[in-house]
């Protein structure tokens, strides 16, 4: 027995709609989740080197501004650039005493004319959020996105992060120059939490800021309408800091296309680096 036309044309019409609906859904799934992928063409930070202040709340630690050094230096393009010698402000509220102690020590070798330690320079990883503006931000940083996984490469040293999405923390995290990062989308932003991280890094080369195994980082990542992609990051470390402050770093992709390249940095030949910086290595495994 056939289905009089009107039934027939109203099952037609249900599925029309149903499928159209699963699309929408599917499209605002698909919408609300950033495309970060950076293959072909890498985020470089806009800003430079230093993390920018928040929207709001607690910043990040900068120089004393009133009583700023101003130094004139060259740039990473060699043109001479007059600015504050970074002295962290050592009247800095946040900052716990051996942490004040840290940057005193720190700035009594920058005032005497040592070179400041910084990761990118010594071949050694970053840490977290310093992975940020590794290499002071003057290179590239590349995304790979999958739905499991997150990978960000910097082009200097090839450092890499692994950011696993959607599944828990491990109950006791082995510490590690890049700890366990947990991502997830929320409203159309990547949210990465870290912990696990080691104490052997900096959170901010630029002013030497140690931190302990408590450091816990939280990242937000998002698209903005001009093609930007700002990352906002709360820092929370109650062994060497008085309370939570955040900070933020913006980029752009790059102008031309950029494929990345195998840079190690202890074992680059072009630059001999080793014949002025001992090859970093580990007296132990991190994990």
């Amino acid at each position: 027995m056939k289905m009089p036309d009107a039934r027939l044309i109203g099952l037609a019409a249900g599925l029309l709609c149903a499928c159209a609906l699963t699309v929408d859904g599917y499209a605002a799934g698909e919408s609300s989740i950033p495309n970060l992928t950076s293959i072909d063409r890498p985020w470089v930070a806009i800003e430079g080197q230093e993390y920018l202040p928040p929207p709001t709340g607690i910043g990040p630690i900068t120089y004393d501004h009133a009583h700023p050094i101003m130094v004139t230096a060259p740039n990473n393009a060699g043109i001479p650039v007059t600015a504050p010698l970074r002295i962290a402000d050592l009247n800095n509220p946040n900052l716990k005493p051996w942490v004040v102690g840290a940057l005193e020590k720190s700035t009594a070798e920058v005032l005497a004319g040592k070179l400041r330690w910084t990761s990118r320079a010594n071949c050694m990883p970053a840490g977290v959020p310093q992975f940020l503006l590794y290499a002071g931000g003057a290179e590239s940083l590349y995304m790979n996105q999958t739905p499991k996984e997150i990978v960000m490469i910097h082009q200097a040293n090839n450092e890499t992060r692994h950011i696993y999405m959607d599944v828990p923390h491990s109950a006791h995290p082995q510490p590690s120059w890049y700890g366990e990062s947990i991502g997830h989308y929320d409203g159309g932003e990547l949210v990465v939490d870290t912990v696990g991280l080691n104490d052997r890094s900096f959170v901010d080369d630029r002013y030497s800021v140690p931190h302990t195994t408590q450091l816990h980082v939280i990242e937000r990542l998002k698209l903005l309408n001009d093609g930007i992609l700002q990352v906002i990051f709360t820092v929370e470390d109650p062994g060497a800091f008085n309370a939570p402050w955040s900070g933020m770093v913006r980029y752009q992709h790059q102008r031309a296309p950029a494929t990345l390249f195998e840079e190690p940095c202890a074992e680059n030949n072009l630059e001999n680096l080793s014949n002025f910086v001992k090859t970093p290595v580990a007296a132990k495994a991190d994990f």
